[in-house]
């Protein structure tokens, strides 16, 4: 509407909007609190505020041939006026004209490059800002009006007034502005600061919940345990790998110790000191994948009660470890791709594009290529994952490596269970080295931690089955057999060997045939079976 020739613009109300910009501790919320309220004002026609961050649209950018070095520039942020026409019913939207200003490139851009106000009156005779911007005469633009945001010295933006009166008729409107530009710079520092100190509480709370869990399993583990020389190469590779910030892809059966070669390439890399966050990818439904790795709004699905950060934001600067990457649904593969090229993620039922710098470490017991070929991963997703692979031998291609794990194992479980430490005699490594342990170190781990709650004092009994177990990955036929490099034993060697195992059973029970933990139950033989052959082949037990 027109202004009247008697009007006099009051500056009272502004002290109120001083009060509140200082009140206010959310940078968005403080910015359109700033536009709307001066815009208020009759004759204020139109209120902007940029606020100087990187480039990000340069290829798109109608301004990118006056940019000088397309690094930074003026990103407008809040909007707000009083249109007289349609033509400025885009004033609101941060998406329309003036979406970026470089630096040093106009009245904004000049602010923005050197720290100082700028104002011109009597725009109605300037035919150059005049032609620059037309839509200013149709809506009785007369002045205008800017002053940087100034913190210590540093420029956070501009503040910018179109006004339908000369600014030079009101002199205090001026110093007023450089008052709202000074309170709003000194807000929108405090305003950061407080959000920085919001995020990195709940990062902490996150990191808590997750490293508990880690720091948990660590203990309960002891690390990376052999001697053989399967072992040593994989930490000779970890050795290798773990400076870099390429990602790993750990492969081997379940139970071989994936995780703890994860933790391992972690500890040893630049990335130490941040978080080593992990994903049990074949733990989560279907539905809240995208939700646990990114994060969502509240109200963004039922039950989203909260905003809640998701895997990736918390491993920010860190190590993610996504265990079995082979369960990822096809349909989120492109996304987890995305973010492994670009380092953007948006939040469920969020607008905001977040930046995030995380290294990848995957593991999976499945073949990834066959899955590539069945169409059930993607091949450019494996191609990225599968920069530096490791691949973990199953227990049974390293048997010498049992007697030190069972060592460590037995001393763990002792202290978890409160229990007497011991060490394992040679005839109780015998029983654990004759397994094939399918189930690998974890079977390994949780056999031996059984036998520790069982024990009797001085014994211990493995939960094994009853012989042992053909390796689950046998290359021999169904069918057939192998006696390729095996020794063809006589009926006596036969019964020797019968002879020998039978004692080294009876060592292992202390003598005992009958019950739990007896010999004929480590034997599976029926307990007067196994006394009829004691007799036969004349064996004392011991004592």
């Amino acid at each position: 509407m027109p202004i009247a020739k008697n009007y006099k613009p009051e500056f009272e109300s502004i002290k109120d909007l001083i009060l509140d910009i200082a009140q206010e501790r959310s940078a968005e919320l403080l910015l359109v609190m700033i536009v709307d309220r001066l815009a208020q004002r009759p004759h204020v026609a139109l209120a902007r505020i940029w606020l100087i961050k990187p480039g990000d649209i340069c290829v798109n950018c109608t301004m990118q041939p006056d940019c000088p070095d397309q690094t930074r520039c003026l990103h407008l942020v809040a909007g707000a006026g009083l249109p007289l026409s349609h033509e400025g019913s885009d004033w609101v939207r941060l998406d329309g004209a003036g979406l970026r200003i470089p630096i040093g490139v106009g009245e904004a851009g000049r602010m923005a490059a050197f720290g100082e106000a700028e104002q011109l009156n009597h725009l109605e005779e300037d035919a150059d800002w005049i032609e620059r911007n037309e839509w200013a005469r149709g809506e009785g633009i007369l002045s205008f009006g800017g002053q940087p945001l100034l913190y210590k010295g540093e420029v956070l933006g501009v503040i910018t007034l179109y006004s339908r009166i000369d600014m030079e008729q009101v002199k205090e409107g001026i110093f007023w502005l450089r008052m709202i530009a000074n309170h709003a710079a000194i807000a929108m520092a405090n305003a950061r600061a407080f959000a920085e100190i919001e995020f990195l509480k709940k990062r902490l709370e996150l990191e808590n919940v997750y490293l508990r869990e880690e720091l948990d399993q660590t203990h309960a583990s002891g690390g990376i345990i052999g001697r053989s020389q399967v072992i040593q190469n994989v930490l000779q590779q970890i050795k290798l790998v773990a400076p870099t910030d390429a990602s790993v892809l750990i492969i081997g059966e379940s139970g071989t110790g994936k995780e703890l070669v994860a933790r391992e390439v972690h500890r040893l890399s630049n990335r130490s000191a941040q978080p080593l966050i992990k994903v049990n990818c074949a733990s989560i439904p279907s539905e809240l994948y995208e939700s646990e790795f990114f994060g969502h709004v509240k109200g963004a699905f039922t039950g989203a009660v909260k905003n809640r950060a998701g895997r990736f934001e918390a491993a920010d600067g860190g190590t993610l470890f996504l265990d079995e990457i082979g369960e990822i649904p096809v349909m989120l593969q492109g996304k987890l791709l995305r973010v492994l090229q670009e380092g953007e993620y948006e939040r469920i039922g969020e607008e905001i594009t977040r930046k995030v710098n995380v290294r990848i470490i995957a593991a999976t017991n499945r073949d990834i290529r066959q899955e590539v070929e069945r169409g059930r991963f993607r091949q450019d997703l494996y191609y990225r994952l599968n920069v530096f692979p490791i691949e973990i031998a199953p227990l049974r291609k390293h048997k010498e490596d049992i007697p030190l794990l069972a060592e460590q194992f037995l001393k763990v479980a002792a202290k978890k269970l409160n229990r007497s430490p011991r060490r394992l005699a040679s005839a109780e490594l015998s029983a654990l080295a004759s397994y094939d342990w399918p189930g690998n170190v974890r079977e390994l781990q949780n056999v031996i931690e059984r036998a520790v709650i069982v024990a009797q004092p001085g014994t211990l009994y493995f939960d094994l089955p009853k012989y042992p177990v053909e390796s689950a990955r046998s290359t021999v036929p169904v069918g057939e057999e192998s006696t390729e490099g095996e020794k063809i034993l006589t009926e006596r060697e036969m019964r020797d060997k019968e002879r020998r195992n039978i004692f080294s059973a009876l060592q292992l029970s202390h003598g005992r045939v009958y019950g739990p933990g007896g010999a004929a139950e480590i034997l599976g033989l029926k307990p007067t079976t196994l006394m009829a052959r004691i007799k036969k082949l004349g064996l004392k037990r011991p004592e």
